[in-house]
């Protein structure tokens, strides 16, 4: 995610004068949303950043454009207890942040902007929907707003978790070195214990579970050598609801 290819459309890289450029190509600037939050020991703690910087870049790529650099502040999930994780108790602070952003973006002149989190509990999906309809509807902006998250795309291939099989497909086809499937205990001598089947349940905060923190189903027999088809169509699916936003 470094090469030069990739910079062209990250903002923190680019001059006055490229940003100018860009925008005058294509006059939309997306703002990835995550958190720093445990994802279980086999995957990073700034997971749902990554994953949502690096579906906003591809986007970028097809849609012209700019990315912001991603936002590392979330609220909600019932996870905020875990170790390494540092979750906003409210979305106060994130919300004044997002604002002043907006408003900045539309005083340079920009006319589409994208709010996508790769954290998405209801709590961080109300914040951004109320910031984009409250901004939509105000009708002094010449901006608009699209808010939507990594979990919103209904016919994606893998059904949205938290550290399961997707969100580890997911951060694989971006960074595979920084997936650790061998760090979570053997699956033929831990079997996950779910009553009722339930990957979801309470029982999954439970550090003594081997699949604690993991909320959905289980990776760790997981092929991950296909896992850029996941992304291809989750960028496919963010491309094209950007294209249909109406400036």
């Amino acid at each position: 995610m470094r090469d030069a290819k990739l910079r062209q459309v990250q903002v923190e890289y680019l001059s006055p004068a490229e940003l100018d450029a860009a925008l005058a190509a294509a006059s939309i600037v997306y703002l990835p949303l995550g958190t720093i939050e445990f994802h279980g020991s086999h995957l990073p703690v700034g997971l749902d950043a990554l994953t949502a910087h690096g579906l906003c870049i591809d986007a970028a790529q097809r849609t012209g454009g700019l990315v912001l650099p991603p936002l590392y502040q979330g609220t909600g999930g019932g996870h905020s207890a875990y170790p390494w994780t540092i979750m906003m108790p409210t979305a106060t602070a994130i919300r004044s942040n997002v604002h002043h952003t907006l408003q900045r973006l539309s005083d340079f002149g920009v006319r589409k902007t994208v709010l996508f989190t790769g954290h998405f509990p209801d709590e961080q999906l109300d914040l951004i929907d109320g910031l984009a309809a409250e901004w939509n509807t105000q009708g002094t902006h010449t901006m608009r707003v699209l808010a939507t998250g990594v979990n919103r795309c209904t016919e994606a291939p893998l059904a949205p978790d938290h550290a399961g099989v997707f969100e580890t497909t997911l951060l694989h086809s971006f960074w595979p070195d920084l997936v650790h499937l061998d760090r979570l205990p053997p699956a033929d001598m831990h079997p996950a214990v779910d009553p009722a089947g339930d990957d979801q349940g309470r029982h999954r905060h439970d550090s003594a579970h081997p699949l604690w923190g993991i909320f959905g189903p289980d990776p760790r027999r997981l092929d991950l050598s296909s896992s850029g088809l996941l992304r291809e169509f989750l960028v496919g699916w963010l491309s094209g609801q950007v294209l249909k936003l109406t400036a």
